[in-house]
C-alpha cells in the first residue's frame, strides 16, 4: 500500500510540470515531484482545452463494388439460410465509410490524418469539435509514412492548431494525452506516458520508428494527437497492439519530426522528397559486430554500395558500419532511415562511420533519388501467370520506394491483385522481374507485350531479396 501510494504521487507529480513551465525548453528542465497538496489537485483540464478544439473527426467515403443476391429468391431468409449469399447476379455499389482522427496543424486549415484513414476514398469530410463540417481535399497522402495531409477552405477566423514539439526531446516517463475519436463515440482524451521511443518492429509503414504510449487508443483514434504537457504535437496516434481490436496499453505514434516533413512536403508539392543513400544496409548481430572489431552490435552494416549514387561518392564502402546521422545515433536500418529522411534533400550532413575499428566522418549530399527511367505503371493482364501483378520500371527512385537491391534496370512489382494468376502462383510485391521465356526484362512495356499472348509453357527468372528463383508454369 505504501509504494502504491508513492506510485500514484510519482504518477500525479508530472501533470503539474506544465504549470510551471511556459516553454518547451523549461519543461524538459523542470520535472519535478508536487510540493503541496494543493498541486496534486491540479488538473489536465488547461492542457485538454488548449488541444482539443485542433483534433478533428475524419470521415472518409469509398465506393465498393461487390456481388451479391439479384432476385427475390438469392434475397429469400430461407434460401440464405442453407445456402448464403451468392455469388451470381449483377455488381452492386456500395458506400462504405471509414472514421478516423486528424490534427490541424495550421491556421489556414492545413489538417494532418493518417494515410490509412483516407485510402481510396472519393471523399473526405473533416468535422471540427464544434460540428462544422467541410469537405476536404487531400494534397498528399503518403503510404511509406502513412501519413496524409489535407485542406480545409480557409475562412477569416484562424482556425484552432496545433505547434509542432521537438519529438527527439522527449523521455520515457513524459507524461502525454491523446485526444481522437474512438469507436465513433466522440472526441475522447486519455492519458498516459511515454512508454518507449524509436520502436522499429511494428510493421505499419516503411518508416518504422514510433513513440510507444500507454494512453489507451483504439480503433477511431488514428490520425489523433499525442501531445505533451505544454499542448503541443508530439505525434499521430497511428496504430495498436491488440489480439482483440482494443486498446492492451500498447499504442504508437509517428513522431512530429517526421509529420512535420511530410506536412512541409505538401507545401511545396504532392509528393515527399527523400534524401537517396544509394547503399543497401543490413544489421549488425553479435557476430558480426565481433568480427569487424566492434564490442557491440550497434549501428548498421554498409551490405552494398550502388555506382555512382551519395554514398559511393561520399566514400562509403561495404563492411563500413554507421553508427550517426547528423549526430543522432542509429541502431538498425528502420532508425537509419527515419534519421537521414528527417535530413531534407538539401545540402549536406555528415554520417559517423567505423571502418576496420576505427572510426571517422563521411560527408554526403542530400539528393533525391531520381526517377531515371520513369515508372511508367502497367496492370498486366491476358493469360500469363503474371497477370494480376502491378508493375513498376526500377529506377533508384522507385528502388528506394519499394526498398529493394536490384539490377540498375528491369521491372519490379508492386502489388499483386487478390486471386489473380500472379496471386495463384506465388508472386510478392517488392520481386524483381528479370527475365519471361529466357528474354531480359527490361520494362514494363516489353513485359507487357511478351505477356499478352499465351504460351505452353512460362519459364520465370525473378530476384526475391537476395535470392534468384526460377519458376516453371504450364499455360
Amino acid at each position: 500500500m505504501r509504494m502504491r501510494h508513492l506510485l500514484l504521487h510519482l504518477i500525479i507529480a508530472f501533470s503539474f510540470v506544465w504549470a510551471a513551465a511556459p516553454g518547451g525548453p523549461a519543461f524538459a528542465q523542470e520535472r519535478r515531484l508536487p510540493q503541496s497538496e494543493a498541486e496534486i489537485r491540479l488538473s489536465f483540464a488547461p492542457v485538454v482545452k488548449k488541444a482539443a478544439p485542433a483534433v478533428v473527426n475524419v470521415y472518409a467515403a469509398q465506393v465498393v463494388r461487390e456481388r451479391g443476391p439479384s432476385t427475390s429468391l438469392f434475397n429469400d431468409p430461407l434460401f440464405r439460410q442453407f445456402f448464403g449469399d451468392t455469388p451470381f447476379g449483377p455488381p452492386r455499389e456500395r458506400l462504405r465509410n471509414s472514421l478516423g482522427s486528424g490534427v490541424i496543424i495550421d491556421s489556414e486549415g492545413i489538417v494532418v490524418t493518417n494515410h490509412h484513414v483516407i485510402r481510396g476514398a472519393e471523399a473526405v469530410t473533416v468535422v471540427l469539435s464544434d460540428k462544422r463540417e467541410y469537405e476536404a481535399a487531400v494534397i498528399l497522402s503518403d503510404e511509406q509514412t502513412d501519413l496524409a495531409v489535407l485542406r480545409i477552405p480557409s475562412q477569416d477566423a484562424p482556425y484552432p492548431h496545433l505547434t509542432f514539439a521537438d519529438s527527439d526531446n522527449i523521455e520515457v516517463g513524459d507524461l502525454v494525452l491523446a485526444i481522437g475519436n474512438p469507436f465513433g463515440v466522440g472526441q475522447t482524451v486519455t492519458s498516459g506516458i511515454v512508454s518507449a521511443e524509436a520502436r522499429t518492429k511494428v510493421g505499419v509503414s516503411d518508416y518504422q520508428f514510433f513513440i510507444q504510449t500507454d494512453a489507451p487508443i483504439n480503433p477511431g483514434n488514428s490520425g489523433g494527437a499525442l501531445i505533451d504537457m505544454t499542448g503541443q504535437l508530439i505525434g499521430i496516434n497511428t496504430a495498436i497492439f491488440s489480439r482483440s481490436g482494443g486498446s492492451h496499453g500498447i499504442g504508437f505514434a509517428i513522431p512530429a519530426n517526421m509529420v512535420r516533413v511530410v506536412a512541409e512536403s505538401a507545401r511545396t508539392g504532392n509528393v515527399v522528397q527523400r534524401p537517396w543513400l544509394g547503399a543497401r544496409l543490413q544489421p549488425l548481430d553479435a557476430e558480426i559486430a565481433e568480427s569487424l572489431g566492434l564490442d557491440r552490435p550497434v549501428g548498421v552494416l554498409v551490405a552494398e554500395v550502388s555506382r555512382d549514387g551519395p554514398a559511393a561518392r561520399a566514400g562509403l564502402r561495404p563492411g563500413d558500419v554507421i553508427t550517426e546521422v547528423g549526430e543522432q545515433a542509429v541502431e538498425d536500418p528502420d532508425s537509419f532511415s527515419y534519421r537521414f529522411a528527417l535530413q531534407g534533400t538539401d545540402g549536406e550532413t555528415h554520417l559517423r562511420v567505423v571502418r576496420d575499428g576505427r572510426p571517422y566522418l563521411a560527408e554526403i549530399r542530400l539528393v533525391p533519388a531520381p526517377e531515371d527511367p520513369p515508372r511508367d505503371e502497367r496492370f498486366l493482364t491476358g493469360r500469363s501467370p503474371l497477370a494480376g501483378a502491378t508493375v513498376l520500371n526500377l529506377s533508384p527512385a522507385v528502388a528506394e520506394e519499394l526498398q529493394v537491391t536490384a539490377p540498375s534496370d528491369g521491372v519490379v512489382v508492386k502489388s499483386i491483385s487478390r486471386r489473380s494468376p500472379a496471386s495463384r502462383m506465388g508472386m510478392r510485391p517488392r520481386d524483381v522481374i528479370l527475365t519471361v521465356n529466357d528474354e531480359r526484362v527490361t520494362s514494363t512495356r516489353q513485359l507487357e507485350d511478351i505477356t499478352e499472348f499465351p504460351a505452353r509453357t512460362w519459364r520465370l527468372e525473378i530476384q526475391r531479396g537476395s535470392r534468384v528463383l526460377d519458376m516453371v508454369v504450364r499455360g
